[in-house]
């Protein structure tokens, strides 16, 4: 074959860990290329050489026919002048000074390797370790990059020659996949009791289906953490569960072995599925099946289930042998990040738990479970975590300088930015103890290392007192750069779906620490990149003891009902409150009336809180969101009318004002109204004044662009209702594949801050 020339190929992107270099290997072989590729720390680097129209023919579906794992993000090539090798090898990886991280997400066991797992005459029979190019973990096992086996925590454990061979044959699917390994050379598992005494048996899975079955818990080690596992049929062993991990309410997710049995507990539309059996695997938040076999405290008063598909070999042999769909909840105590090595499992689950499925693979990042939900009639990312990190939001503007932005208090996540490539780190959880603290640094400093990157400007929240704001403040060496917590919600969603500024930003949540020091969150901003203009609020109540009145939200109810009533509620209304001590109460009213103590807080979580207060009679709120979620669920599909409510547009911001509102609502609780027609009415009166007031500012600021953003926007009958009345005169988006929450904040805070300091170029 006459070799007219040849190519050095570059490509970047989700390129190392999913079989691409076999891939191209053999595509090279179809092509008659001649070569080598090798993964290096930017992507991947091929040098081929062949005719001229061989090599466009194997450039050509290099670009259309990538592996279903990877993900090209650039191709580039130029031309070389070289001794043509003699065939194509796969080279050993390279080091390079400017890093892209290639490093692909943990990807669910793939179909061939789930036959293996339940085949008996497979060597691989039950192993629940079992992985190829195609699938397995890969980003909670790595410690470097270039992405090889000597990198990962795969490193102590040599292959069989079995597996050797399997690594080296070009034609196996098992090619250069790096967690490689079978029963004979691979990690094993073992169960361990609570004592810390190893069960004496031949399968530790099937021992750990014993001890769920007799109704008790296990701590099984998964891809990224520690999950707490107990029969979701069962109302005694979920209720064991919630006493032992002390979450009263909040809603536990479970797994199921595939499609089918996830169809006998909730409803799912085509959509629901594939996202369920996408890759990720994430938990799919979807309307609970009525009559199914789940126990009612699964998920208490909700009627939406978290459900998920097995997406670990370990996770479809433990349903197997259990035959019914399992708790699979983070392993941990309320608050607490999840665990991840056996030690701190023993020590930290050990009251929890009555048995640990233990593994010797370690787990180098935890990495929580990802959660999916539809909003607005479209599947919405809503925990960013197993499944989706590292992969990164890919820009269209470039960061000309590392920026690291650390997030919120809540629900935290960081971002590092490099080049045109935003990495959001896992999900860190609530930065409230020393454990999350803990993880969130270690987090940071494995991103930097496989990037090779140090961070020149960091950003912050403004709020003095969150813990992630004070890691920013201690970063030496940095320009910091403090960003409005909602004006970094509005800018995360430019930043996803690339939109030219300005826009106007609905931005919708509990709280947020306002430029004028006040509590922020029912906010329309008009925003670019370096600043904004807050265009209009939500008329601020009064918290009653501060955030005691968030956990305590029959106090923001009382508060609503005085404003509404300046000051002078009818008696009757107050006895909607009458599970609340009289003293208490009393207490509560004279605080508000004398603003002892009672700080504005302009929140629309916080008028969720206070119709729930006051519509479903709820004066707790047992975890974060809760009432705000409950109200959502009340809601009566058929109901279209709405309350009253004013607008001042004279106010610097213009105000919304809905005591009118809740004046009407008064009425209809006294009236014997019941709680899904006041849910629906505040709903649709939320949406109707906020959709008000972004016409309005169109119309004055000639700006058609609309964005939508915070947690309330989690909110499926909020979101749909809000984007009905804005389309299509406007031009509307939400976040999708970043959180709505404060889980997409940080990559707000990376792009303002970028800006600001002149970082983020075109």
């Amino acid at each position: 074959m006459a070799l007219a020339c040849g190519r050095e190929i570059r490509v970047s992107g989700i390129v190392q860990g999913v079989g691409f270099r076999p891939w191209v290997s053999r595509l090279a072989h179809e092509h008659g290329i001649v070569g080598r590729v090798l993964n290096d720390a930017s992507g991947v680097t091929i040098e081929a050489f062949g005719s001229t129209r061989a090599l466009d023919r194997f450039v050509g579906s290099l670009r259309k026919e990538p592996p279903s794992a990877a993900e090209i993000a650039a191709l580039d090539w130029k031309p070389i002048e070289a001794p043509a090798p003699q065939g194509f090898e796969i080279a050993p990886s390279l080091g390079a000074e400017k890093r892209r991280l290639a490093i692909p997400p943990d990807i669910a066991t793939c179909d061939q390797c789930l036959a293996e797992v339940f085949d008996p005459s497979n060597r691989r029979y039950r192993y629940a370790f079992t992985n190829c190019t195609n699938c397995g973990p890969r980003f909670t096992i790595v410690r470097d990059v270039p992405y090889d086996r000597p990198a990962t925590s795969m490193a102590g454990f040599p292959m069989c020659p079995a597996c050797r061979q399997e690594y080296t044959t070009v034609t196996d699917r098992r090619f250069h996949a790096q967690p490689n390994a079978c029963p004979a050379c691979g990690p094993s598992l073992r169960l361990v009791g609570a004592a810390g005494a190893e069960t004496d048996c031949d399968d530790p899975v099937r021992a750990a289906a014993q001890v769920i079955a007799q109704g008790l818990i296990v701590a099984a080690k998964g891809l990224g953490g520690f999950h707490l596992v107990c029969d979701a049929t069962s109302e005694a062993a979920v209720l064991r569960l919630r006493e032992r991990k002390r979450r009263e309410a909040k809603p536990l997710a479970v797994m199921v072995a595939g499609l089918p049995q996830a169809e006998r507990i909730a409803i799912l539309d085509e959509g629901t599925r594939r996202v369920l059996a996408s890759p990720q695997h994430p938990i799919v938040l979807a309307p609970r099946r009525d009559g199914g076999e789940l126990a009612q405290n699964v998920a208490p008063g909700n009627p939406l289930v978290g459900v998920m598909l097995a997406y670990a070999p370990l996770h479809h042999v433990l349903l197997a042998e259990c035959a019914r769909p399992l708790v699979m909840t983070s392993g941990n105590v309320s608050d607490e990040p999840i665990a991840y090595r056996n030690d701190e499992a023993c020590a930290r689950l050990g009251g929890i738990a009555d048995a640990f499925l233990l593994h010797d693979r370690d787990i180098v990042t935890r990495c929580d479970d990802s959660v999916v939900r539809v909003v607005a009639g479209a599947p919405t990312v809503l925990r960013r975590s197993r499944g989706y990190v590292p992969r990164p939001v890919l820009l269209q503007r470039r960061f000309d300088k590392p920026v690291l932005a650390c997030g919120a208090q809540l629900k935290n996540t960081f971002c590092l930015a490099v080049n045109d490539q935003a990495f959001l780190g896992p999900h860190i959880g609530d930065l409230d103890n020393l454990e999350a603290f803990a993880s969130f640094e270690e987090s940071i400093v494995l991103m930097e290392r496989l990037l090779a990157v140090e961070p020149q400007v960091v950003a912050h929240d403004l709020h003095p007192d969150y813990l992630s704001t004070r890691y920013a403040k201690g970063r030496d060496g940095v320009v910091r750069i403090g960003v409005q917590h909602h004006h970094a919600h509005v800018a995360s969603v430019m930043a996803e779906h690339d939109l030219k500024a300005p826009v106007l930003g609905v931005a919708l949540d509990g709280a947020g620490y306002g430029t004028d020091g006040a509590s922020w969150g029912g906010e329309l901003l008009l925003a670019q990149y370096t600043g904004f203009e807050r265009i209009a609020t939500l008329r601020p109540l009064a918290l009653a003891g501060g955030d005691v009145a968030i956990r305590q939200v029959w106090r923001i109810g009382v508060a609503a009902v005085m404003d509404a009533y300046d000051g002078a509620p009818p008696r009757d209304v107050l006895a909607r409150f009458n599970d609340v001590p009289v003293q208490a109460l009393e207490m509560v009213m004279t605080m508000v009336a004398k603003r002892f103590n009672s700080p504005l807080a302009h929140g629309a979580g916080r008028y969720f809180d206070a119709m729930a207060a006051l519509a479903l009679g709820i004066t707790h709120a047992r975890y974060e969101g809760e009432a705000a979620m409950l109200l959502e669920y009340a809601h009566d599909g058929n109901v279209t009318s709405r309350f009253s409510y004013r607008i001042d547009d004279v106010a610097k911001p213009w105000q919304i004002d809905l005591r009118p509102a809740f004046r009407e609502a008064v009425e209809a609780v006294v009236g014997g109204c019941g709680p899904g027609e006041l849910s629906s009415k505040f709903h649709n009166t939320l949406a109707h004044a906020t959709a008000q007031v972004v016409r309005a500012a169109a119309e004055r600021t000639g700006c058609r662009t609309v964005v939508l953003s915070g947690g309330c926007f989690q909110n499926d009958r909020l979101a749909s209702a809000l984007l009905a009345r804005l389309s299509p005169n406007l031009d509307v988006h939400l976040p999708r594949n970043v959180p709505p929450g404060d889980g997409g904040i940080a990559l707000g805070q990376a792009v303002v801050a970028a800006a600001l300091s002149d970082a983020f170029g075109g």
